[in-house]
């Protein structure tokens, strides 16, 4: 059986320690787009982002790339008891929770482990959690925790457990914040600078032998994108007041099209969905069963 619950759930995928500068946290915040619009370079706001001097902070999302940061290889999908063909593989959703303000440089180690096998019938779901401690040794102070899941196309069927996932409604009003991203053509290729060099999104001829007309932005990227937009509409542009994001990847985004994010406060979270804007693709879904967590 390609998937075996049994061995894969609970599997310990190990641990690694990484480190990260201010110079990272500069390069993530400008491939998700920060500084990018007339008047940003002289913001005192948009250079919280930008500019590394004691005001500069880091948005949550820099979480989810910091331990593969410098990675210039894919990493391998190697999962026990999970033999799957990394072509039927997307990424399905992302989540990450903070302990507190990130640290604008340091040393972490992240710890993961295989939590849940999903059987869709046509399909598999398999989620790994991560937990980032501070310092080499995995004894500090808890960071992060990431939580993040992988849709397996043509692996399911086995009769297991359908999962218990439940779709975030959108409230039935008027959005609180509303704002648009044009994504820039060399958007991808800024942000593979973060830790993601799969030729899908840079190599033309990768990405039509993959199926798609041209290469596609990141799904990470986009999550960044969305969570940059909703602090800078509803927080003030104040990433300490984040305390989490989830999103589920519900559509490619291409250099060049722009992105529209919708934001409402319920209580102590803003529910959010990110879509295409204009052109042939306008109202394409790209984020869908968005929640950011306050701090």
């Amino acid at each position: 059986m390609p998937i075996d619950p049994s061995v894969a759930i609970g599997a310990d995928l190990g641990s690694r320690t990484f480190s990260w500068t201010e110079s990272d946290v500069l390069l993530y915040h400008l491939g998700i787009g920060a500084g990018s619009r007339a008047g940003d370079n002289l913001s005192a706001s948009a250079l919280r982002y930008t500019l590394d001097d004691a005001a500069l902070q880091v948005l949550p999302s820099f979480g989810v790339v910091a331990p593969t940061f410098h990675e210039t290889d894919p990493p391998p999908l190697d999962l026990p008891g999970c033999d799957i063909n990394l072509a039927q593989v997307v990424h399905g959703s992302q989540a990450i929770s903070v302990s507190g303000p990130l640290p604008t440089a340091g040393t972490a180690t992240v710890r993961t482990t295989l939590t849940d096998v999903w059987d869709k019938g046509k399909a598999a779901v398999i989620w790994q959690e991560g937990v980032a401690t501070a310092g080499p040794d995995g004894t500090g102070e808890e960071l992060w925790r990431v939580r993040s899941s992988i849709f397996v196309k043509g692996e399911g069927g086995w009769g297991g457990d359908r999962g218990n996932a439940t779709p975030v409604v959108v409230p039935a009003r008027d959005a609180d914040h509303v704002s648009s991203y044009a994504v820039t053509p060399q958007q991808a290729l800024l942000y593979r600078l973060c830790g993601d060099r799969n030729p899908l999104h840079a190599d033309p001829g990768f990405a039509k032998a993959a199926g798609f007309p041209a290469p596609i932005l990141h799904g990470l990227c986009s999550y960044g994108i969305v969570l940059r937009e909703l602090t800078d509409g509803l927080l003030g542009g104040d990433a300490t007041q984040v305390g989490g994001f989830t999103g589920r990847f519900a559509g490619v985004v291409f250099p060049g099209e722009t992105i529209r994010v919708a934001g409402w406060r319920e209580g102590d979270a803003i529910i959010a969905s990110a879509s295409i804007a204009g052109g042939e693709r306008d109202g394409s879904p790209v984020l869908a069963d968005c929640v950011l967590s306050l701090a």
